[in-house]
């Protein structure tokens, strides 16, 4: 019971953070928009800023929305098929449809309880294939550390491609920043991150004999040995095939997303590249599928490309709902439907002379 009241209060708080984010877009938008709307002579009730968030809406483009769906779901084919390649030296040649499926399911729990959805994904994947839910935690959290290298690299490719246009944008409100408080906040919390390593270092002895100590050391090794298994791969050229795959159809998600509103179907690559990333970067904040945290960095880099800060508003509606909600709702309910009746029969077998 506790733990259900605690999971219910972090998913009031993560949907309160993007809730309060969209709110004060929503907010400052319909303001301006009402403004510069009344000034070419229309009406207040023709200046409805929720209208033309529907409107565009409704206008969204169906081929280039299912478009997103294929490419999400190739996308996450590969990403369970990386993940059968993982799991192959723990012992277990697990169901291209389990790993497919437990992936769909963490997505969409992620959607309720930011991070949550790796546990349970693991977990499932556990109970299905047989296999110790450390050992399975230890090859999702290699699959979470291979996604932070993709986005680091994409990262550093845009901000090469642009450095010019993205420098010019933010250098001025850089130098502010770090020429006023946002040096002191940086050093607080540096001076507090070393606090915490040395009181850490100086009661190790004491902190190691209690259980959690002993339950997180245990936690640990299972880690460890599912993130060692990337040294075990019988195919490492695949793997890094279907590692760089994923993150390229997670690109095409975005830029098919371009052609399916009118006016950013003139957007070039390049475009659909930052915003990916700057999107991708709002995703890591806590709130349900980067709810608020996306759209505004969304719009940001729209905006950057011409783009009226009322169509990337809605075009940030548009790809929020359909790559954040719409395929990761849809999917999710439909592996939580299947992955039971299709394991109902299933016993896995170990392989032999695993590594």
């Amino acid at each position: 019971m506790k733990q259900v009241l605690i999971n219910v209060l972090k998913f009031i708080v993560f949907l309160g953070v993007g809730l309060a984010i969209l709110y004060y877009l929503y907010t400052d938008f319909s303001q301006k928009y009402l403004v510069e709307c009344m000034s070419q002579g229309k009406t207040e009730a023709e200046c409805n800023f929720a209208d033309k968030l529907i409107s565009d809406f409704a206008s969204a483009k169906p081929f280039w929305i299912f478009m997103v769906f294929f490419t999400f779901t190739i996308s996450n084919i590969s990403r369970a098929m990386r993940w059968q390649m993982l799991l192959k030296p723990l012992g277990r040649n697990a169901k291209l449809a389990n790993t497919f499926f437990c992936t769909l399911i963490g997505y969409f729990t992620n959607l309720f309880l930011p991070r949550a959805g790796e546990v349970i994904k693991a977990g499932m994947l556990s109970k299905y294939e047989k296999i110790s839910v450390e050992k399975v935690m230890g090859t999702v959290v290699l699959d979470r550390l291979l996604d932070v290298v993709s986005i680091l690299i994409a990262t550093s490719l845009a901000l090469v491609l642009e450095y010019d246009k993205l420098w010019g944008y933010f250098a001025e409100p850089l130098k502010n920043f770090f020429g006023s408080k946002g040096m002191s906040i940086l050093i607080g919390l540096g001076t507090l991150a070393l606090v915490v390593i040395v009181a850490a270092f100086v009661f190790r002895s004491a902190f190691s004999k209690t259980k959690f100590y002993q339950k997180v050391v245990k936690l640990l090794k299972g880690f460890q040995e599912g993130i060692l298994s990337i040294a075990k791969l019988d195919n490492i050229p695949m793997f890094l095939f279907h590692s760089v795959f994923i993150w390229v159809m997670y690109f095409f998600m975005v830029y098919c997303s371009f052609f399916a509103f009118e006016p950013t179907s003139h957007l070039k690559p390049i475009v659909a590249l930052l915003a990916f990333v700057f999107g991708a970067w709002g995703i890591v904040i806590p709130s349900p599928g980067g709810m608020g945290s996306y759209h505004y960095l969304t719009i940001l880099v729209l905006g950057m490309y011409g783009i009226s800060e009322f169509d990337a508003a809605s075009f940030s509606n548009i790809s929020f709902c359909t790559i954040q909600l719409g395929t990761n709702i849809t999917f999710g309910i439909l592996a939580f439907s299947i992955i039971g009746y299709i394991n109902r029969n299933y016993h896995p077998q170990a392989i032999e002379n695993a590594a």
